[in-house]
């Protein structure tokens, strides 16, 4: 009996295939036709729309953004850089290419570029164009340690709310500043055992000082009682001086005549040193002369001194012999502004950093050290020079 059944099941089976088969022709051919039909009344498509580099990527860019960006009080599309109304092919074929944009950023719109920054303090919420409640027009540095604070806090005392405060600490300690207020406003950077060229020519790059019409570059064994810096900047501006310090006290940590007060003028720009010093009045130390213990830059002057200052040659000696080249006429735009001086202290602190070698004092050290720069600047001036001037012969001919 099973097997009648399973033999019934089999022939049953073959008897309906081909009636199957024919079946599955038949709606094949009439989904064929279907299709064909419904395909001629859709109008042609352009290629061009499925650009898979472009076309396709911009519209799943925008619905990304679209989608993780939402509004918290009601959504608002954001635009995609492209115009979506000109076709992808159109987009990818314009390149931008802008030689007088800054170096590595020629590839970029001009509108968007923004080649310079500041020091100022921004806070981290509400409307960017509401942060800054004043924009100070002048900075002042100072290289500081922690043993000095009581004398940096009388000289930040004597800047206004024009200047931004920058302290530049060798020791590490920074949050111990803190209890003075000002402090709290001023900006800080540490890091140990570092002279204050070696900060500037990293942190006071020009491009991110140049909101400052003026930059003191100072030392901490500064002086202050006899110095107010808003009216030092009305004298340095009044003679037209782009480089200058404040004259100092007589007798009081001096090494050059150039830099030595005179009580009886606002601003002097040149001086008599002893026999030979000088090759020419109008040259250092006699003129176009000043220390690099408290010097003032002017925006422009800065941008051409930070290019001479030497990443290696951390203290800066022979500096101030060179700034001259800096300004045109050099005897006219450096200065010493005698009706606001300072007294230089002649703390050795940053000496003190060093470390003891073949038995010498730290201090030695770090003397000897000053004196080889010194020697090794005016060496790499001198060829640079002459290389210039060389090749400039050899083009002219």
């Amino acid at each position: 009996m099973n097997l009648s059944r399973m033999g019934i099941f089999t022939r049953s089976t073959v008897s309906r295939k081909p009636n199957e088969s024919m079946r599955l022709i038949v709606t094949t051919f009439v989904g064929v036709v279907v299709g064909f039909l419904v395909g001629l009344s859709f109008p042609a498509l352009s290629l061009t729309k499925f650009n898979l580099s472009s076309g396709i990527h911009t519209t799943i860019d925008i619905k990304y953004t679209e989608y993780t960006k939402p509004s918290l009080s009601s959504p608002i599309p954001l635009q995609h850089p492209l115009d979506n109304n000109r076709s992808s092919a159109n987009a990818t074929s314009k390149k931008i290419w802008v030689p007088s944009n800054p170096r590595g950023a020629e590839r970029l719109p001009p509108g968007i570029v923004t080649a310079e920054s500041d020091l100022y303090l921004r806070r981290l919420w509400g409307k960017p164009d509401e942060d800054l409640t004043s924009t100070p027009k002048y900075l002042v540095t100072f290289t500081v340690g922690y043993n000095q604070r009581k004398n940096i806090d009388a000289a930040v005392k004597k800047f206004s709310g024009n200047f931004t405060i920058l302290l530049f600490h060798y020791d590490g300690r920074t949050t111990e500043w803190d209890e003075f207020e000002w402090s709290k406003e001023a900006i800080h950077v540490s890091v140990r055992r570092q002279t204050k060229w070696w900060y500037a020519k990293r942190f006071l790059h020009p491009d991110i000082v140049a909101p400052y019409d003026y930059i003191f570059i100072w030392d901490e064994d500064l002086g202050v009682e006899h110095f107010n810096a808003e009216e030092y900047i009305k004298l340095v501006r009044k003679h037209g001086l782009d480089i200058s310090q404040p004259g100092l006290e007589p007798n009081k940590g001096l090494t050059w005549q150039m830099t030595k007060r005179r009580g009886d003028r606002e601003v002097h720009k040149e001086t008599e040193e002893k026999p030979g010093w000088c090759n020419h009045p109008h040259v250092p130390p006699c003129a176009a002369f000043v220390e690099i213990m408290a010097p003032v830059f002017s925006r422009d002057a800065w941008r051409c001194v930070w290019h001479m200052i030497q990443n290696d040659l951390v203290h800066g000696w022979g500096l101030d012999f060179a700034l001259r080249k800096c300004v045109e006429p050099a005897h006219e735009k450096i200065g010493v502004v005698d009706a606001q001086w300072i007294v230089h202290q002649s703390v050795p602190s940053l000496g003190n950093q060093g470390e003891s070698e073949n038995g010498k004092a730290p201090w030695q050290g770090v003397r000897e050290r000053c004196q080889k720069e010194w020697s090794m600047f005016q060496t790499r001036f001198s060829r640079a020079e002459r290389a210039y001037f060389k090749a400039l012969n050899t083009t002219s001919h």
